[in-house]
């Protein structure tokens, strides 16, 4: 949610994003340019488990053990690269190094106001925190259990 209201906030060609807790709120009800967040997670899942070419990666897990994220990825497009090719790309997709990077960080795309809010902001895994009131936790929650019921997607908060 929080990556999401700092998109929305750059994005030119979206509806203004509003205040933090009036996004909050159109978030949870499902009232996003696009539909809800929810319902689209759900979909791709459901997907994934009757579709075997879609792969899911986690930014927690790439945080956390970039190598086995890389050869899981690998494997599941049935390749076989070097450790040289493997380091590169490791090197390749660290955060700072992308966030650097004119090709992946959206600076030239004219639709996104990287003066609002780059499209690349910390990477830092929990950021959400920051955010978040109690009560808004608290209320986030709740709705994530009532609508993420598949037992076989989890999502980390940290890492």
């Amino acid at each position: 949610m929080v990556s999401f209201f700092h998109f929305d906030r750059m994005t030119i060609v979206h509806p203004d994003s509003g205040d933090w807790n009036s996004y909050f709120q159109r978030f949870m009800e499902g009232k996003m340019s696009f539909g809800s967040w929810y319902d689209h997670v759900n979909g791709w899942w459901e997907k994934k488990q009757m579709y075997s070419k879609i792969h899911y990666m986690f930014y927690e897990d790439l945080i956390e053990d970039t190598g086995r994220e890389l050869d899981q990825l690998c494997s599941f497009l049935g390749l076989s690269p070097s450790l040289e090719e493997k380091e590169r790309v490791a090197i390749g997709s660290k955060f700072d190094n992308m966030k650097q990077n004119n090709m992946t960080n959206y600076s030239t795309v004219h639709t996104m106001n990287q003066k609002v809010s780059p499209f690349m902001r910390k990477g830092i895994v929990g950021d959400w925190k920051t955010h978040f009131t109690v009560s808004q936790n608290e209320e986030f929650d709740k709705d994530y259990k009532q609508k993420m019921t598949n037992p076989t997607l989890k999502f980390r908060t940290e890492v």
